[in-house]
């Protein structure tokens, strides 16, 4: 009899049990919990369906049901509806696009000096482009073979030192009495102890740099501007001001008083441009080599250079 009615039971308990785990909606992440209990004559099976309950506290960033319990999803919309079978989920989505960090610490664009004379001007650099590698170069290259650096070095000092009382009245005129004095201690210095100039124990010894002024910068200091570009045949890279600037510093150096004689100083400002040569044989070449378009480059790096010098205490 207990197998009779155990079996007579079977149809009434799967009608029983699979309408409530297979209702209408789908609950598959719902849990269930099942009690049974089997007494001596019948199984009593009680099924309880406990939904989930979400809680969702904060809103997220990004959020991807399963897409079995998706009603609706709208990427550019800033919720989504997710529904269950038992009861709709709404859950915040922030749609905040990045903020890009600021710009800091952006350096301003690169200035340049105007050039409405380019076309003279490109001319006078292929100019003094071949001057340097048809003559300047080899001269100053055998001249390096065949004085030694020391005696390079010692040139330079002396023709730095003669030239002292351009820097030290420019500084006067750009109210430095720092300047003034840095430049007065090193002539005091190097025309003694260093032998007439052509040793430097002011740098050496007494770590005392040379203050590079000029009545270019000067023009500069007190608000000039340099106009525009121009390049020299032989001299080089200028300005309008610091052309003005050059012509003034040529009353201002003794060699122009102590040697009278047109042909012998000349003689004497190409030997130092020989000498200044021999000292920096490569760097002119290396210089061309990197640039895309040596002259712009040339233009650029000279008006940045003056411009530092202007700055400078």
């Amino acid at each position: 009899m207990r197998i009779i009615s155990s079996i007579s039971i079977l149809p009434a308990l799967c009608l029983t049990i699979f309408p409530v785990l297979c209702p209408a909606g789908d609950l598959t992440s719902a849990p269930v919990e099942i009690s049974l209990s089997q007494p001596d004559e019948s199984i009593e099976v009680e099924v309880a369906m406990v939904p989930p309950k979400p809680s969702i506290e904060d809103p997220v960033d990004t959020v991807v049901p399963p897409l079995e319990h998706l009603a609706s999803f709208h990427p550019n919309e800033d919720s989504i509806s997710v529904s269950r079978s038992d009861e709709p989920i709404q859950v915040a989505v922030a749609n905040i696009p990045p903020t890009p960090p600021k710009a800091e610490g952006l350096e301003e664009p690169l200035r340049t000096i105007a050039d409405p004379l380019e076309p003279v001007n490109r001319a006078f650099f292929q100019f003094n482009d071949k001057f340097y590698f048809w003559i300047l170069k080899p001269a100053a290259s055998g001249y390096k073979a065949v004085i030694p650096q020391v005696v390079q070095v010692g040139v330079r000092n002396f023709f730095s030192n003669v030239a002292t009382p351009i820097r030290l009245v420019n500084c006067l005129l750009q109210a430095k009495f720092e300047c003034v004095g840095t430049e007065a201690a090193r002539f005091v210095l190097n025309t003694t102890i260093g032998v007439a100039g052509f040793l430097d124990p002011a740098k050496t010894e007494f770590q005392i740099e040379k203050r590079e002024k000029d009545f270019g910068t000067t023009l500069g200091f007190w608000g000039l501007g340099p106009a525009f570009y121009i390049n020299w045949p032989i001299l080089g890279p200028s300005s309008f001001r610091d052309t003005v600037g050059y012509v003034g510093d040529l009353f201002l150096d003794p060699a122009n008083y102590l040697i009278t004689s047109i042909p012998i100083n000349l003689g004497i400002k190409s030997y130092y441009q020989v000498n200044e040569a021999s000292l920096s044989l490569g760097e002119y070449e290396e210089f061309k080599k990197a640039a895309l378009d040596p002259y712009i480059a040339l233009k650029d790096a000279y008006y940045q250079y003056r411009q530092n010098k202007i700055k400078e205490r």
